[in-house]
């Protein structure tokens, strides 16, 4: 079998599995969507796609990772959230894997109101309006985070492409 073709089809793969990572917290999105892009520029020997083209990926790589750690922590902390409730966010993430769309959209604020109400350990109303706007805060932070990861994934393609074809 060509090493070139196995190259390529591992790259796709990790491209693949990268943009799924995007999505699902479970798999690291921007490096794997990297590494496949560095495997295809290896498998064609980086003739189409040079080291300037990779040090941009590289770039967009870590700011992707920041704006995930970032848009998190900046949505949780702006509306008041305890360590527990990031945590709950977390864990109510990947639980949430579990149960499809629904789960991935309701996880994160599930479980950042319940690692709210166990940090205030409360059930009086006012702190479950706390924990509701906690659970909310963390949920948007996730999703503008997403949103952000998956333009700057798609950046890294449409930068690759460029660097292939010119």
């Amino acid at each position: 079998m060509d090493w070139n073709l196995l190259l390529y089809l591992l790259a796709v793969m990790c491209v693949l599995a990268g943009l799924a990572g995007v999505l699902l917290p479970v798999l690291p999105g921007a490096p794997l969507v990297f590494v496949g892009l560095l495997l295809a520029a290896w498998a064609d020997g980086f003739a189409h796609v040079g080291w300037p083209a990779l040090a941009l990926l590289s770039v967009l790589t870590v700011l992707a990772l920041v704006v995930d750690v970032w848009a998190t922590a900046h949505g949780a902390k702006r509306v008041g959230a305890s360590r527990l409730a990031m945590l709950g966010a977390t864990l109510g993430t990947v639980a949430g894997l579990f149960f499809a769309l629904p789960g991935l959209l309701l996880g994160p604020f599930i479980g950042a109101v319940a690692g709210e109400l166990l940090h205030r350990r409360s059930l009086h109303p006012g702190t479950l309006g706390h924990a509701g706007k906690v659970g909310a805060g963390t949920w948007l932070g996730l999703l503008l985070g997403t949103a952000f990861k998956l333009a700057l994934a798609f950046t890294m393609l449409g930068t690759f492409a460029l660097a292939w074809w010119l």
